[in-house]
Order: C-alpha cells, then sequence, then structure tokens
C-alpha cells in the first residue's frame, strides 16, 4: 500500500479549506484517509497553515510521498527540516 500525504477538500462551493491527511494512493481525494495531519485555510490573508508536525515527520519516516502542494505546506511548517536535518 503506497500512502501520500494530500490534501482533502472541505468547505463551501468557492469557499475552500483542506484537510492535509495521510491517504492511500489509490482512495478518491475526498473519500478513505488514514489519518487527519493538518489543515489548510488558502482564503485567510496570510493563508492559515496548521500541522502536527510530530505525525508528519512519523509519516515521512514511514515512507510516505507527499504531493507538491503538501511538500510546500511542510516546509512552511518547519516539519520537513524535522525530516532531514
Amino acid at each position: 500500500m503506497a500512502v501520500k500525504l494530500r490534501l482533502m477538500r472541505m468547505g463551501k462551493k468557492k469557499q475552500p479549506t483542506y484537510r492535509v491527511v495521510a491517504a492511500d494512493s489509490r482512495s478518491p481525494r475526498n473519500g478513505r484517509f488514514i489519518e487527519i495531519i493538518g489543515t489548510y485555510e488558502p482564503r485567510l490573508e496570510p493563508s492559515g497553515v496548521k500541522i502536527d508536525n510530530d505525525k508528519a515527520v512519523g509519516w515521512l519516516q514511514k515512507g510516505a510521498q507527499p504531493t507538491e502542494t503538501v511538500a510546500k505546506l511542510l516546509k512552511i511548517s518547519g516539519a520537513w527540516e524535522q525530516f532531514k536535518p
């Protein structure tokens, strides 16, 4: 089972908020997930990023692959530096 760290869209129409989740790569975008790692709110000024760095680093150490957007969010939150010293 290939695990990915990716965004799951939430919120109303034209007002997106996202959850950062660990999910099986074969499951649909808003489908089944394994664990919620954090949230991303792009509509705030500046954008709101809340990620549990311990959970994120744990998943990265287990071999989970982040998407491009989630990798940028992990760098903002500081989890990427904890993973790669």
